[in-house]
């Protein structure tokens, strides 16, 4: 495996625009840290407002011709990065351990996940269909097309830096649109790196351009108010999303928004209690539960409870917490102080009002942002955790009685990203499916994403999906013409 010090040196620090790296023109630079040991890792460009106008310029210049270029060519050009993303499975996941924290075995995984999207969607590119028929009346020909919407503004989140970014760049790529990319400034790096993947594998100059900046909104608020602009997809915090929507109004652009989530794991007292505990630990501890789609209230039938939180806690409690490039550890660094603050903030808040902690319960002395894994049982309605995505390796257990008491518990809260249901009952667990207000739904499963399958939520959850056959007509208009029927 390649050493720590040598992936680095292979990682661009300079800005990626029209094919060329090049220097920020702030003279400034972001420090990228190593959230298990808090030292700097990396030292890149910090974009100024000029560097994005320049980025969006590249994108325009290369749109057109990018547009007419064979579906095909799109789709092998996709083909090879990920190609080449297998070949370089080592040097990403130990480069997103170094610059996010997560588990070696994680970033591995990561890397096979955000691979399928550029697989996916080198295939969706020469599937782009349409529609052909006569009208009702029979007085015409309806001819129905797709065309590239145009030069995109993708913003990708810290805490999956490459699969975010693939999933929003390969669609771009297959549906023939160019695009800017601004990576999370915790987590740049990989983004950076994949950006030199697509360069070797052949995309042409200004199709994908990466600024990073510290500056997020002053250099992002003119990006989105530039008339040539015509998409928008951001995945971060439900607020932050909002404030872009207000700002992606006055153009009318074509928007995908995966915002937060407060995941419901239900778990029902006729349902299989191993496979419940396993996925409980998948949904909540993944990535160190730093994941919009992480489960966030446990609502467990009130005869199952103390069983499901004792098998829980027990598991818990075998894992090994550490620097992810150490062998063996389950759980590592929260990305900052920030949010290992907030790990701890809702845990005193929700101990304040009568909930106990089984296990962890605290933010560990020492180098690094490191929180306890931890298990809270008898939480109470109110509690801040039953309202606010946690983002951390805290499970929260609430129970219910009945069904629809259960539903009643799911449903109560403003997002509606992801559910889990654990049932034997098939019966029951359609009912579910069309009862818990989610964009997705994982039944007696705790793992959900896949490259093929529609991601996305509703209400303050989000507009759009990503991967899928959907995804790519996220980056698509329709066209409709209509002619006379030859034939009248």
């Amino acid at each position: 495996m390649i050493t720590e010090s040598a992936l680095l040196a292979k990682v661009p620090t300079k800005l990626f625009i029209g094919g060329e790296w090049v220097d920020a023109t702030s003279g400034r630079t972001i420090e990228v840290s190593d959230p298990a040991t808090g030292l700097v890792i990396a030292r890149i460009a910090d974009a100024s407002v000029a560097d994005g106008a320049r980025a969006l310029d590249a994108a325009v210049e290369a749109q057109d011709s990018w547009a007419a270029t064979p579906a095909r060519v799109r789709g092998e050009i996709l083909r090879r990065a990920f190609d080449l993303l297998q070949e370089r499975k080592e040097e990403f996941a130990l480069l997103m351990t170094l610059e996010m924290g997560k588990p070696l075995a994680e970033s591995t995984g990561e890397v096979t996940y955000g691979g399928e999207f550029l697989r996916w969607f080198g295939e969706e590119a020469v599937r782009i269909s349409g529609h052909y028929g006569n009208n009702p009346e029979g007085t015409g020909t309806m001819i129905v097309t797709h065309r590239p919407v145009g030069p995109s503004f993708l913003i990708t989140p810290w805490n999956f830096p490459l699969a975010m970014a693939t999933r929003k760049i390969a669609p771009a790529i297959a549906a023939g649109c160019t695009s800017v990319i601004k990576p999370a400034e915790l987590t740049p790096l990989t983004t950076l790196y994949f950006a030199k993947l697509l360069e070797d594998a052949g995309l042409p100059a200004g199709v994908v351009n990466v600024i990073t900046t510290s500056t997020s909104r002053d250099v992002s608020e003119p990006i989105i108010a530039d008339k040539r602009l015509r998409k928008l997809s951001f995945t971060g915090s439900t607020p932050v999303g909002v404030a872009l929507l207000k700002q992606a109004a006055d153009g009318v652009l074509r928007t995908s928004m995966e915002l937060g989530g407060n995941a419901p794991f239900v778990v029902f007292d006729d349902a299989d209690l191993d496979r419940a505990v396993e996925g409980a630990l998948l949904a909540k501890f993944r990535n160190i539960g730093e994941a919009c789609t992480a489960a966030n209230r446990f609502i467990v039938h009130e005869s199952i409870a103390d069983e499901f939180a004792a098998r829980v806690t027990a598991a818990v409690n075998d894992f090994v917490v550490g620097r992810g490039t150490e062998e063996g550890v389950r759980i590592g660094p929260l990305i900052n102080a920030d949010a290992v603050r907030k790990a701890g903030d809702l845990v005193d808040d929700a101990v304040s009002r009568g909930a106990t902690v089984l296990t962890g319960g605290s933010a560990i002395d020492g180098a690094g942002t490191f929180y306890a894994p931890t298990v809270l049982t008898g939480v109470v309605a109110g509690s801040d955790i039953l309202r606010e995505e946690i983002f951390g390796p805290v499970l929260s257990i609430i129970t219910f009685t009945d069904e629809a008491d259960a539903v009643a518990k799911a449903n109560d809260t403003e997002y509606g990203l992801v559910s889990y249901v654990f049932t034997r009952d098939l019966a029951r667990g359609q009912r579910m499916i069309a009862s818990l207000a989610t964009g997705m739904m994982g039944l007696n499963v705790g793992v959900i994403s896949n490259a093929a399958a529609p991601f996305g939520g509703i209400k303050q959850s989000g507009l759009g999906r990503e991967g899928g056959t959907s995804g790519i007509h996220e980056y698509l208009e329709t066209k409709y013409t209509l002619t006379p029927n030859p034939f009248a």
